[in-house]
């Protein structure tokens, strides 16, 4: 699976642990910055980046880190086609998938430990979605909302 994966300057050195991690889990991982620690970048445009290569490559999932992960989640939420979750326990990175079919998982760095990251990570990866009708539904009303704004 290929997943895409972008932070800001405050989630620079988790990016780095979780590339590091997903290529040794033998994901395929497309790093969309920052490349480089600088203190002063600002996270739109790399979480845009990687919410537009998910949108457009349905069988993959993303991740985009920063701070608290709430910018970082807002800024991936405006590409159509996203619907990016901000997690912060195994319950809430696995609903994520379950009920919401979350392709993007949004991580705030300062937060959590590596390891506590890492574990996030892992349960959005490889939790399926249900498929039930109910969430089904749900996700289509968003949709739908989504291609008329």
């Amino acid at each position: 699976m290929r997943v895409h994966i972008a932070a800001d300057h405050a989630g620079f050195e988790l990016r780095e642990a979780l590339i590091k991690h997903l290529s040794e889990e033998n994901y395929e991982v497309v790093d969309h910055g920052a490349k480089d620690y600088d203190k002063l970048d600002a996270y739109p445009p790399m979480c845009i980046a990687c919410g537009k290569a998910v949108a457009g490559e349905p069988d993959s999932l993303g991740i985009v880190i920063g701070g608290s992960g709430n910018g970082e989640q807002m800024a991936a939420n405006l590409v159509n086609g996203v619907r990016a979750a901000l997690v912060w326990n195994e319950s809430t990175a696995a609903l994520a998938r379950e009920h919401n079919n979350a392709n993007i998982i949004a991580i705030g760095a300062r937060q959590h430990s590596v390891e506590e990251a890492i574990r996030l990570v892992d349960v959005f990866l490889t939790t399926p979605f249900s498929n039930e009708a109910r969430h089904q539904e749900r996700i289509d009303m968003m949709s739908e909302y989504e291609q008329q704004r």
